[in-house]
Parts: C-alpha cells; sequence; structure tokens
C-alpha cells in the first residue's frame, strides 16, 4: 500500500516521484493526461493514477487509503484542482509544494484580460505559451486566427480544444517537449514571425529563463501572466527533506 499521495503532472511531480522511487518511498501519483503519466519512472514503488477528479472523487480515494499525507504539486495556475485537494484532506496533513519563481522580465500582468487588451491595442503576429485551457479567452484579440499561434501539448484533446473555438492547425504549435530549451523557442518565435511572446510566470522548472533568453535573442517583446498568490506551502528540497527526515512517512 502507498505511503503517500502526489498529484503531479509537473516537473515538480515527476522529481518527487523519482525521488520517492529512489528512497523507496511507496507513493500514489495522480495525473491528468497520458503525457504526464509517460515522463513518471516506472517503479515498483510508484503507483500511476490517470484522470481528472472532482473533490468527491479525491475524498473518496482519501477514505479507501490510508495515506500519511498528500503532497500538491499541480501547477501554480491549477487554482481549481489545488482547491479540491486541499478541501478534500480534511483529516490527512496536506503539503502545498510550491515552484520556485525567476526574476519577472518584459511586461507584467495579473490577469490575461489586460494582455488582451494590450494585444488589442498593438499590431503584429503573438506567439502564446500559456497553453490550450486559455485559448477561448485568447480569441478576444483582434484578427486572432491570423495573428496568434498557440503551443500547446500535442494531444488530440487540446488541439481539439484550440480548433473548436477557431484555431487553425496551421497556428498551433506542438512541436518539441516542455520545458522548452532556448533554441526551441527562438525556432518558434521565428516560425509565427512572432512580435510578442506570451507567457505564464512558470520558473525555472517550467523554462521561463530560456523564454526571456529567446525574446531577447529574437527582439520580441515579452509578456508575463503572474501567477496567482500561493505562498502557504513549501519548496521541493523541503519536501524531500520530511520525506527523508520521515516526518511524513
Amino acid at each position: 500500500m502507498s505511503e503517500i499521495l502526489i498529484f503531479g503532472g509537473t516537473t515538480e511531480g515527476r522529481l518527487l516521484a523519482e525521488f520517492c522511487a529512489e528512497n523507496e518511498i511507496f507513493a500514489d501519483i495522480s495525473v491528468t493526461t497520458d503525457y504526464g503519466a509517460e515522463i513518471l519512472p516506472k517503479s515498483k514503488y510508484i503507483n500511476i493514477m490517470t484522470g481528472r477528479r472532482n473533490k468527491e472523487e479525491i475524498t473518496k480515494i482519501l477514505k479507501k487509503h490510508q495515506y500519511t499525507a498528500v503532497i500538491d504539486a499541480t501547477h501554480p495556475y491549477a487554482q481549481e484542482i489545488s482547491k479540491n485537494v486541499k478541501s478534500a484532506c480534511t483529516n490527512i496533513k496536506y503539503i502545498r509544494l510550491i515552484r520556485q519563481s525567476s526574476e519577472l522580465s518584459g511586461l507584467i500582468f495579473d490577469n490575461l484580460s489586460e494582455i488582451i487588451e494590450l494585444c488589442n491595442k498593438s499590431s503584429g503576429n503573438i506567439l502564446s505559451t500559456l497553453g490550450s485551457k486559455e485559448c477561448h479567452e485568447i480569441t478576444k484579440i483582434n484578427d486572432f486566427q491570423e495573428r496568434v499561434w498557440l503551443r500547446i501539448l500535442p494531444f488530440n484533446s487540446e488541439i481539439q480544444r484550440c480548433t473548436e473555438v477557431g484555431f487553425p492547425l496551421s497556428h498551433i504549435i506542438t512541436s518539441g517537449k516542455p520545458p522548452y530549451s532556448t533554441e526551441w523557442n527562438i525556432n518558434h518565435i521565428r516560425l509565427c514571425n512572432a512580435k510578442f511572446l506570451i507567457t505564464k510566470e512558470s520558473g525555472a522548472t517550467g523554462g521561463y529563463p530560456e523564454k526571456v533568453k529567446a525574446a531577447e535573442i529574437c527582439k520580441i517583446q515579452l509578456i508575463t501572466l503572474k501567477r496567482p498568490q500561493d505562498n502557504d506551502g513549501l519548496p521541493i528540497d523541503e519536501v524531500k527533506k520530511l520525506l527523508l527526515n520521515e516526518r511524513i512517512v
């Protein structure tokens, strides 16, 4: 039986899974996509659970298993799943893993509506690396079908989500694998002749410094969407220490 439950689908989730496997800690890892499962280590100590889960489904899992703790290593922008996980952990230790941020660069905004307003006051092509979940909002950019390219994960469900709101396949980039190197970012910027690169505040593990460097090399404007405030948690090194010191398991 697994000792802990980790909600992942991120670089940090993968690193924690690798850490558990190396240190012989039995862990269940919950991820949303097949890609999230593919990048996890193959180990007898790791049990992978794939699929989206609401609060009720998470609660059922917690009641069924006798976990010592739940570690929330989901994406910094995945507020809904974090809210569901935390609220389900009524009688179990909940630990939020916080992604370390990088120094922000370029134009910085608190919300997407401000970014869309800026784009509608400007001209030139745009490369959005916000992912498919934001594609509906991105359609509010004037002439989005001609001006905007989306970089998303190479899954049919993600591509379908974007085409259903009007993005042509020719404006959907799925090449490469995150986190993207500076070279990959440069290639994608040049592919769509972008004057603007929109990114989340994804930190070093999410490839933010490489996007900054690529924008500088290509001499284009970087636009950063700040992450939601999330100060109540621990960085990955502290979570690993807790596991090693047997304060959790």
